[in-house]
Order: C-alpha cells, then sequence, then structure tokens
C-alpha cells in the first residue's frame, strides 16, 4: 500500500502531520496528492506493449524470451526497449523455457563392445621401469 493512501485511509484514527512524519513524507505532498484529480482508468490499465507481451509470451507456450518477444512486439507495432522488456520480464515472474535438453554436445560416436583394447606399453617390465 502506498504512503499516501495509507494516511488517506486512516484520516479519522489520527492527525495527518502525525502520520506523514512516521511514514516519512511531508503534509504538503499528501495535501497536494489529495487536490490533484484521481488518476483515470486508462492510466491504471496496463499500457499496450504489457498486453501485447503477455499474449504472445503464453501463445508461444513460454518459448519466447526477450529478443524473439521484443522481435514480435515491433512487428505488431510496439516499440519497447530491451531492457524494459526485460525489467517486465523479471517483475511478472515470466521466464521462457529452455527448448534444448541439455548444454552437452550430443554423443556421436558408438563405442563397438567386441573391440579389443591396446595393450598398455607403459606397464611392460622391459622399459625399465623398477617397481617397488
Amino acid at each position: 500500500m502506498k504512503r499516501f493512501t495509507f494516511i488517506a485511509l486512516h484520516v479519522h484514527c489520527w492527525p495527518v502531520r502525525q502520520q506523514c512524519q512516521l511514514l516519512g513524507v511531508s503534509p504538503s505532498g499528501y495535501h497536494a496528492r489529495c487536490k490533484r484529480a484521481p488518476a483515470s482508468a486508462a492510466e491504471q490499465a496496463l499500457p499496450a506493449w504489457q498486453v501485447a507481451a503477455q499474449r504472445v509470451f503464453t501463445t508461444h507456450a513460454g518459448r519466447y524470451g526477450q529478443r524473439r518477444l521484443r522481435a514480435q512486439l515491433r512487428r505488431e507495432g510496439h516499440e519497447v526497449g530491451r531492457q524494459r522488456l526485460r525489467g517486465w520480464l523479471s517483475a511478472s515472474g515470466l521466464r521462457a523455457l529452455s527448448t534444448r535438453t541439455s548444454t552437452r554436445p550430443p554423443r556421436t560416436t558408438q563405442a563397438d563392445p567386441q573391440a579389443v583394447a591396446a595393450a598398455n606399453k607403459l606397464a611392460n617390465p622391459s622399459c625399465g621401469v623398477v617397481e617397488s
């Protein structure tokens, strides 16, 4: 809850000056906010790019990350910066799913179970190695 909203809700309980002092805001700031017109529904609603980003993210089953999501939004006509989009994704708790199962390269060589391993020439006693 915002501090000014808290003060407005508790005006009947405590004096405004005391609440402002406890919450660390100026009384003149509180009174200036009270004189302002309330925010319209359009100002409180999400920006159009956030609605579109949420739609694109869910349409693609959470597989679109910041780069592909931004490219899709640009194609749709929404200009949004990459850092703003990145911050919105993390604040919303959205994280793209990885399509790769692992980061290791695939193993392409198949071992032959019937192959014979070469003899270990270093373990040969004729090489001058003396075992103790």
